[in-house]
């Protein structure tokens, strides 16, 4: 029987997201095929300052994180936006953000409580 390949955890989904991200150009060729919808490397390329070359090696770092679909089609591949690793990263972003507004929270509650005890 062969084996199936393990699914990423949310971790390592988060940790490619953020990989991926940490580059600015990386970053902007996200919100233009956000734009575009679907789009050619060479499009996609028209917008920035870059080589077509250098986007596709940006788009293959951007498909590897989940960020990016590609399809043939023809003599061309279309690259678009996908949003599932978008979401997982959000959901861990969210998570950490309602773990710290908790600390506040208590933190608050403490201070408050130790105000009014005072003579």
């Amino acid at each position: 029987m062969d084996a199936k390949p393990a699914e990423p955890t949310d971790a390592a989904v988060v940790d490619g997201v953020l990989s991926a991200l940490a580059d600015p150009t990386r970053r902007r060729l996200l919100d233009l095929l956000s734009a575009y919808g679907q789009a050619t490397a060479t499009t996609v390329a028209d917008g920035l300052p870059i080589s077509r070359q250098a986007v596709v090696k940006h788009l293959t770092v951007l498909e590897a994180a989940g960020l990016v679909d590609s399809v043939k089609v023809g003599r061309e591949v279309r690259y678009s936006v996908r949003s599932e690793a978008l979401d997982a990263t959000a959901r861990w972003m969210a998570s950490l953000a309602a773990a710290w507004d908790r600390r506040l929270a208590k933190l608050k509650r403490l201070a408050e409580a130790a105000e009014q005890a005072q003579p």
